[in-house]
């Protein structure tokens, strides 16, 4: 069952991490900690009207953190905010065990579907996109984007 956890896709985004640390001046910013692992994850963004034009991170997380960070990394600038709530709200009914479909962008986050059967992991899986929605929605009510 561990085996499913870390599976080697999984392991491999680990590496894969990009637009690492801090931006020169953010107009959006959070932190989201994982209580029980003890993961972190801190997100800045630029936005453009509803668009994220820039975006960096710092993430001190799990295996699984550390991949979910990677796939957004990967295709975070140029999304939408609404795309990425969407990717959120599919990775919480995917570790639910629900039938959900992200947006195209985002759709590798479902080599994450084995994490369903480990609760106590979902928090830190999920530090990603939500520290994201976080700093976009810190960005759009400071009337910064």
């Amino acid at each position: 069952m561990i085996d499913e956890l870390y599976s080697r896709e999984i392991l491999r985004r680990t590496t894969q991490l990009q637009h690492v640390g801090r931006l020169a001046h953010p107009q959006g910013a959070a932190d989201r900690t994982a209580k029980l692992c003890g993961s972190t994850i801190h997100v800045e963004v630029i936005m453009s009207a509803d668009t994220v034009s820039d975006f960096a991170q710092e993430v001190q997380a799990c295996a699984l953190g550390q991949a979910a960070a990677a796939i957004l990394s990967r295709s975070v600038i140029g999304a939408t905010k609404d795309e990425i709530v969407a990717a959120r709200d599919a990775l919480r009914r995917l570790l639910k065990g629900d039938d959900t479909t992200f947006p195209k962008r985002f759709e590798d986050m479902q080599i994450l579907t084995g994490v369903k059967d480990f609760p106590a992991r979902h928090a830190s899986t999920l530090l990603a996109l939500e520290a994201t929605v976080d700093a976009i929605s810190d960005a759009i009510s400071h009337g910064r984007s």
